[in-house]
């Protein structure tokens, strides 16, 4: 809700995320969610052993009572945790570190553990361990809030689509059956049957699904939907105050092309004279200032994202869980389980903290690379949109992982 790249992220909930390919101080999401043709078959996780542990490098952390965890940060934490405990405790863990009964002692007692002492809550049932070098990588993202109508009418003119129906995953007939590995792509079949590739980005906006009543509002503005697009999920507000949110509910099939990173090999990027800044808000003025230029800039991304209308608290994590502001983190579900809490202590002031995870991305890869989810509204935007902080993370394990896994 596509994928974030290793260096930059913009953010999709419960979605394959987008990028903006290589601009350092750009931080907008995506967490990976089903498209369609059905998910794909899970990759059976590492067995959780002595020898797994070795292979993930981990190294016992500090005691969380040395971390000075500010109560208010810890609350929000704590609350965050008890909403995944459904989740920790009944699926497999894709690290291989853990197993739902570990989680059970921990969030038996969060729904009643004083919120005021909430730091005392993480000090008696977590231990910390350090995944690899723990060197962490943090950007962030948020949901975005622009103005749109459910009807279309002047000034409102930049369709959101629902799924269409005809997007399906096929293999094409010219394709040799010995190539037919993994997933089929994404396409359609055209009037003579066969199967081909589905409508590009440029033709869309050219009007490829006009008058199938797939629209679920209208955008005012189609340089904020291009960048609600890439963060997967958002608010549609009307002049009369309605708010219709939104999340992601497909791709057209068509590779994400980052073009914070085109703009930055064309040199556009930077802190030189003419060039623009190196974040969200940077490559959004560069569009504005440059119309015809900039709309053949966002074109160069052929993917297109489809939503579907939400209703409920908050926009939606990769394990269906609504991700809350300054408390939940996207990470890689292949070193960091979901629902476990993460603390960061970064060069960035806003992101140190503690951290739950509830979300993944196409491109948070690796044990230490992590994506900040920040809420929604202009605080939100500022922050996420230029959220680049290193540091160390430190993972939070049930009391008594550690040991079985035969972590010295």
């Amino acid at each position: 809700m596509g994928a974030r790249d290793p260096v930059t992220s913009m953010a999709r909930f419960s979605s394959v995320r987008h990028v903006l390919a290589a601009v350092p101080a750009l931080a907008l999401l995506a967490s990976c969610t089903v498209v369609p043709g059905g998910t794909p078959a899970p990759t059976p996780p590492p067995v959780a052993t002595p020898a797994n542990a070795a292979a993930l490098s981990l190294a016992r952390g500090p005691a969380i009572e040395s971390f000075g965890l500010l109560p208010r940060d810890s609350a929000a934490a704590l609350d965050a945790f008890q909403a995944s405990c459904h989740v920790v405790t009944r699926r497999e863990d894709q690290t291989g570190l853990t197993q739902p009964a570990d989680w059970y002692q921990a969030c038996a007692e969060a729904p009643e553990w004083p919120r005021g002492n909430a730091a005392q809550f993480f000090s008696a049932h977590f231990e910390t361990v350090r995944v690899g070098d723990g060197a962490a990588f943090a950007t962030g993202y948020f949901e975005p809030q622009i103005l749109g109508s459910r009807e279309k009418h002047p000034g409102f003119d930049a369709p959101v689509y629902a799924m269409p129906d005809d997007l399906t995953r096929a293999w094409p007939d010219d394709m040799p059956q010995a190539e037919r590995e993994g997933r089929p792509p994404l396409g359609r079949y055209d009037e003579d049957g066969r199967f081909v590739s589905y409508y590009t980005r440029a033709e869309i906006e050219d009007g490829a699904l006009e008058g199938r009543g797939l629209e679920i509002g209208w955008a005012a503005d189609p340089v904020e939907l291009f960048f609600l697009q890439i963060q997967g999920s958002g608010r549609l507000v009307t002049p009369e105050g309605e708010v219709i949110r939104i999340g992601y509910a497909g791709q057209n099939g068509h590779a994400y092309t980052g073009i914070g990173g085109v703009m930055r090999e064309q040199g556009l990027l930077g802190d030189g004279p003419g060039q623009y800044p190196g974040s969200m808000q940077g490559i959004m003025q560069y569009i504005r200032e440059n119309p015809e230029d900039g709309r053949a800039l966002m074109r160069m991304n052929e993917s297109w994202v489809f939503f579907t209308e939400l209703e409920g608290d908050g926009p939606l994590g990769s394990i269906g869980v609504p991700v809350r502001g300054e408390s939940s983190v996207a990470v890689d579900p292949k070193f960091v389980p979901y629902g476990a809490p993460v603390f960061l202590a970064t060069d960035r002031a806003e992101a140190r903290g503690l951290w739950v995870a509830q979300d993944t991305g196409g491109a948070i890869r690796g044990p230490n690379r992590f994506d900040t989810f920040w809420g929604a509204g202009e605080r939100a935007r500022e922050i996420a949109g230029g959220m680049s902080a290193r540091g160390e993370a430190l993972l939070f394990l049930p009391r008594g992982t550690l040991d079985r896994l035969g972590v010295p």
